[in-house]
């Protein structure tokens, strides 16, 4: 048991003084870039969802089914 106690004291100890935590401005900052990236990956993925089904329903129609 007093293995681990001895981590939880070590990470709490890293965790308070080792552990570099951004401000809240750099927080912020980087929130908006990952919801921006997140934007245009979803608009890249709809984009190639909505081409592949329009090829597909050309090629059904060509082939007749």
């Amino acid at each position: 048991m007093s293995k681990v106690g001895s981590y939880i004291q070590e990470a709490y100890d890293e965790l308070l003084h080792k552990v570099s935590w951004p401000t809240w401005e750099e927080l912020q900052q980087t929130t908006i870039i990952v919801l921006i990236a997140l934007g245009l990956v979803t608009a890249v993925v709809f984009g190639m969802d909505l081409v592949s089904k329009n090829v597909l329903e050309f090629v059904y129609k060509i082939l007749g089914k």
